[in-house]
């Protein structure tokens, strides 16, 4: 019995791991006691196809159910395809107005007499219906997810089914530790992009926001990470478990070699002052003789605008053929080409025409 109770309690530890929040734990522990594997739903959008780091946060969590005694897996996008017009009315018949009302967005919304359109209504009770579909005895979701996770919950005790239990993850910040890793910020880490630049992104992390990367991201055991932890206490640089875990990224998404390598890289080029010999090659068309740097800098997307160049320079964050530069007016003349640093790991070898 104890040692049930000790599996258990284990099991429990793995899925709680990184999530934001369990509803209901009490009802997770009865499921884990049950003698037949579990039904783990989690919904991905097909829309996007390009991944980063933050849309594999789930995937992590889904990897960590399995084992093929325990859990089963279900991948799907929604049962919409098998709802009829008669259906769909009988299914918005299962949940009312003010219920959905109880969403924040929607209720500050209604406060503000802004409009709400009828499919945004329709969207968590669909969603919602492939938890009644599927017979989930958990769901996983961000926490931007929870009303929707519990709009199926609900819709499974209305439909006689024991309600699946919810557990959301965060949303993993981006490389600035202020916003969701997000392309449209560039702030991101593509699972595509080349290992040199997986590397120096995650290189680039913070310490502090470090331990939460690899808390969500890393498979290394908890036991493990406890252990990096009381090491950087005592004394041990947060650079060396940071090495540690690009590796494990980048070799999971490349392969070791190419994490090795990596490696190789990133030392000779911001610990040695090498400037890489693979770095992008640029050609822009300018209007006139010359342009200035900090229009440069956004046209190479080394900046994302005028005054995100001006504040790397003033923070003596950008060189021109590895000589620092200070002059936020200066100008370039066409006809040139150059290697432009910026931070760290950003490189561009540009070549200016004139148009």
């Amino acid at each position: 019995m104890r040692s049930s109770i000790n599996q258990t309690n284990e099991q429990l530890k793995i899925i709680k791991r990184g999530c934001q929040e369990l509803l209901v734990e009490e009802e997770v522990i009865q499921k884990l006691a049950r003698n037949h594997p579990l039904r783990i739903k989690a919904g991905f959008d097909p829309t996007a196809p390009d991944l980063h780091l933050g849309h594999t946060v789930l995937l992590n969590k889904l990897r960590q159910y399995l084992n093929p005694e325990k859990t089963e897996i279900v991948f799907n996008s929604t049962w919409m395809d098998k709802l009829t017009a008669a259906d769909l009315i009988r299914l918005s018949a299962a949940y009312t107005v003010a219920r959905m009302l109880e969403r924040d967005d929607f209720s500050k919304r209604y406060r503000e007499n802004q409009a709400i359109a009828l499919h945004e209504f329709l969207y968590p009770l669909i969603q919602g219906y492939d938890s009644v579909a599927l017979k989930a005895d958990i769901e996983l979701g961000g926490t931007d997810q929870k009303f929707n996770l519990l709009v199926g919950r609900e819709l499974q005790k209305h439909f006689g089914l024991a309600p699946q239990c919810i557990l959301t993850m965060p949303l993993l910040e981006g490389l600035d530790g202020v916003n969701k890793m997000s392309k449209s910020l560039k702030n991101y880490i593509g699972i595509t992009e080349s290992p040199t630049e997986i590397f120096g992104k995650i290189m680039s992390v913070s310490d502090n926001l470090m331990w939460r990367y690899i808390e969500l991201l890393s498979f290394e055991s908890l036991d493990t990470i406890d252990n990096w932890k009381r090491t950087v206490d005592a004394g041990q640089n947060p650079r060396d478990i940071k090495v540690i875990f690009a590796q494990e990224i980048v070799t999971r998404f490349h392969s070791k070699a190419a994490a090795e390598n990596a490696l190789i890289d990133f030392e000779a080029r911001f610990k040695n002052g090498l400037i890489p010999d693979d770095i992008p090659q640029k050609a822009i068309q300018i209007n006139g003789n010359e342009v200035t740097i900090s229009q440069l800098l956004k046209q190479v997307d080394l900046t994302s605008s005028t005054s995100e160049a001006f504040r790397m320079i003033e923070q003596g964050g950008v060189k021109i053929d590895g000589d620092k530069i200070s002059d936020k007016t200066l100008k370039i003349a066409s006809g040139k080409t150059i290697t432009i640093q910026v931070g760290k790991r950003k490189f561009a070898r540009v070549t200016i025409n004139s148009a």
